[in-house]
C-alpha cells in the first residue's frame, strides 16, 4: 500500500561529499612540536578480523628520524599522513614525507578542537587525529607544490623587506621633526630626489634654508618659500649621523627588494598563451599586441593589479586551480566572502576571517586603486560604498577581482574582459527595482497603482 507523504515533509536534500571525505583503512597521524612528533598508526589489526590496531610512538623532529619514519610508513602501506599546523615545525615532516610519495594532509589546529572530554595529553591528541583522518573528517589546508613554495618564500620576503623599509622612512621622518625641519609637511614623500638631495646636504653640514631649498627639483620649484620655512629648524651633528645611519639602512632594504625582484621574475611559471591578432576591447594595460603573454601579464590587464601584485597572487595561490573547484572555493579559503551563522529562524553574517595576510594585503590594495578607475570592479565599489561601507565595498571588489583571477588561472586561454562600468545599468532586474520602490512607497502611506507607459 503506497502512502502518502505528508505535506509538511521536505524532500531531502543531497549533499555531496567532499574529496578528502572518504573511509581509509591505513592512515597515520602525528602531533608536532618542536623537537619531536607524537605518531599513531592504525591498520587492521592482523589477528582480529574487524578490529584497528593504533600504535604510538614518538619520532624526533630530524631529516634522519623523519626520513625512516616515511620509510616505514610506506612498508605499512599507509594512504594517509596527517599533519596539525603548528608554527613552521610541520614543514620537516610535511616535505620529507611527501618527497617520499605519501599522501601527505595538513589541517588547521582550529578544526581539531572540538574533541570529546579527555585529558589533554601529546598520546590523545595523535590517537584523536589518526581517528579523524581514518573517517574523513579532516579538511586539508593549502600546500603549494616546491616550485611555487620556492616563489613564495621571494615574493613574502620582498614583502616582509619593504615593510621594514617604510619603517624606517618613519624613522627618518620623527628625527627630522626632532630637528624641527617640517619638509615632510611640504614634500610628498621623502623618498622624492629633492627630498633626498635636502637630507643629504642635511647631513653633509649644509644650514642654510635657502641653499637647502634651491636643490628642489622639478615642480617642487614653486614651493620655495614653503621649503625654505620648512628647513629652518635645529639640526645638528647627532641628527646628522643618525639620519646617516637610516638612509644607510633603507638603501642596504632597497638593493635587497631589487635583488629579490630579479629573482622572482626569474622563477615565474613561464606557461604562455598565444596572444589574438585582433584588439582585446577588456585589455586595460594597452598591451593588445599579438604574442605569448604569460599568467602574470594576463592578472596586470586586471584593474588595480600590478606587476608585483600579480607576481604575489601566484605566488600565494599558485597555478593549478584543481586544488579549488569552484571560484567559490578560492574564495572562502582566502577568507573574502563573510560566513552564515545560523541557529533555527535566526541567520547572521559572520565576520570573513583572516585568511592569508599576503593575499589579502595585495587584493586590498587592487581593489583600493580599482575603485578609482571607470570599470566594472570601479562601478561595483561606487554602488555598494554608499549603503555598506567603505570596508565592505572594498572586500567586495576584492571577491570579484579574485573571481576573476580563478577563471584566468582555470582557463589558459581566458583573457581579461572588462564589463564595463555600466553594466548594471543595462542588466537591471526591473521587477525586483519595481518591487523595493512601490514597498518604499507604501511604507510612507501612499498607495501605488501601477500603469505601463
Amino acid at each position: 500500500m503506497n502512502r502518502q507523504r505528508p505535506g509538511w515533509i521536505q524532500q531531502p536534500q543531497e549533499i555531496p561529499d567532499e574529496d578528502h571525505e572518504q573511509l581509509l583503512t591505513r592512515v597515520c597521524a602525528i602531533d608536532v612540536g618542536k623537537q619531536s612528533g607524537k605518531v599513531c598508526t592504525r591498520i587492521p589489526h592482523p589477528q582480529r578480523p574487524h578490529r584497528r590496531l593504533c600504535q604510538v610512538w614518538d619520532v624526533a623532529a630530524t631529516t634522519g628520524e623523519v626520513s625512516e619514519l616515511a620509510e616505514h610508513l610506506v612498508r605499512l602501506q599507509v594512504e594517509k599522513v596527517t599533519l596539525e599546523s603548528t608554527s613552521d615545525y610541520w614543514r620537516i615532516w610535511f616535505y620529507l614525507l611527501e618527497a617520499r610519495g605519501l599522501d601527505v594532509q595538513l589541517v588547521n589546529a582550529r578544526d581539531v578542537k572540538n574533541s570529546p572530554g579527555r585529558p589533554k595529553t601529546d598520546k590523545l591528541d595523535a590517537i584523536w587525529l589518526a581517528k579523524l583522518t581514518e573517517k574523513g573528517l579532516m579538511r586539508p589546508s593549502f600546500v603549494p607544490p616546491q616550485p611555487i613554495r620556492e616563489l613564495r618564500d621571494y615574493t613574502r620576503t620582498r614583502a616582509d623587506l619593504t615593510r621594514d623599509r617604510g619603517r624606517y622612512w618613519q624613522r627618518l621622518e620623527k628625527l627630522l621633526e626632532d630637528a624641527l625641519i617640517k619638509v615632510s609637511a611640504v614634500v610628498s614623500s621623502l623618498d622624492t630626489l629633492s627630498a633626498r638631495a635636502m637630507i643629504e646636504a642635511l647631513i653633509a653640514g649644509e644650514r642654510d634654508p635657502r641653499v637647502l631649498a634651491g636643490l628642489a627639483r622639478g615642480r617642487m620649484r614653486s614651493k620655495n618659500a614653503a621649503l625654505v620655512e620648512a628647513l629652518t629648524g635645529q639640526f645638528d651633528t647627532h641628527h646628522g649621523e643618525l639620519a646617516r645611519m637610516l638612509l644607510d639602512q633603507i638603501d642596504a632594504f632597497t638593493r635587497q627588494i631589487d635583488q629579490l625582484t630579479t629573482r622572482i621574475d626569474g622563477l615565474i611559471p613561464a606557461h604562455t598563451i598565444v596572444g589574438s591578432d585582433e584588439p582585446d576591447p577588456g585589455n586595460n594595460t594597452g598591451s593588445d599586441a599579438p604574442g605569448p603573454l604569460s599568467p602574470v601579464q594576463r592578472l596586470i590587464e586586471i584593474p588595480g593589479i600590478g606587476l608585483t601584485g600579480a607576481q604575489t597572487i601566484l605566488a600565494e595561490i599558485g597555478l593549478d586551480m584543481t586544488r579549488f573547484p569552484t571560484a567559490a572555493h578560492l574564495v572562502s579559503w582566502a577568507k573574502l566572502a563573510p560566513r552564515t551563522i545560523q541557529s533555527g529562524t535566526r541567520q547572521a553574517a559572520g565576520r570573513t576571517g583572516k585568511g592569508n595576510p599576503y593575499l589579502k594585503a595585495v587584493l586590498g590594495t587592487a581593489a583600493a586603486a580599482a575603485a578609482r578607475t571607470d570599470t566594472f570592479l570601479g562601478a561595483r565599489y561606487r554602488r555598494l560604498v554608499t549603503r555598506r561601507g567603505k570596508l565592505k565595498a572594498l572586500v567586495a571588489v576584492a571577491r570579484s577581482t579574485l573571481v576573476a583571477i580563478w577563471h584566468l588561472l582555470t582557463n589558459p586561454d581566458s583573457r581579461f574582459h572588462d564589463l564595463g562600468a555600466d553594466h548594471h545599468t543595462h542588466h537591471i532586474n526591473t521587477e525586483r527595482q519595481t518591487r523595493n520602490h512601490v514597498q518604499h512607497l507604501q511604507a510612507l502611506g501612499y498607495t501605488v497603482t501601477l500603469t505601463t507607459a
